[in-house]
Order: C-alpha cells, then structure tokens, then sequence
C-alpha cells in the first residue's frame, strides 16, 4: 500500500468532531481528515474530490493543538 488514505468524517457537532480527532491523533496517524457537515456535503465531496472547497480538510498532526 503506499500513502496515506484520507479519512472522511461527517458529523454536525463540533465537539463530536474534536473529539473524534482527538481519538484518532491518540494513535499518531497521519491521514488527512476531510469533515463535512452533513450527507449532501460528503456525497459532494466524494463525487468532486480534490476540487471540493466547502469541506474542512487538516491534518491529524496539525488537529492536535485544538
């Protein structure tokens, strides 16, 4: 396998959100994290790509100083 894959996370509270990253940078991964805010935004996102500006896209790295 080479990369890293992202991981898509949809999920209207933004503490459910933090969170989550939180969670995830516990184990030290890498993967940048796309959060969409609902269904329609993350079917967008999927079905756009790299071309999809409404979601909010970090990395678990940079996550870790919320």
């Amino acid at each position: 396998m080479t990369g890293l894959g992202r991981i898509l996370i949809v999920e209207d509270d933004p503490n459910d959100v933090e969170l989550t990253l939180t969670a995830l940078a516990e184990y030290n991964l890498a993967n940048e994290v796309v959060i969409t805010r609902d269904g329609q935004q993350a079917l967008d996102y999927l079905y756009v790509g790299e071309n999809f500006t409404l979601a909010q896209t970090t990395t678990l790295r940079s996550c870790c100083s919320i």
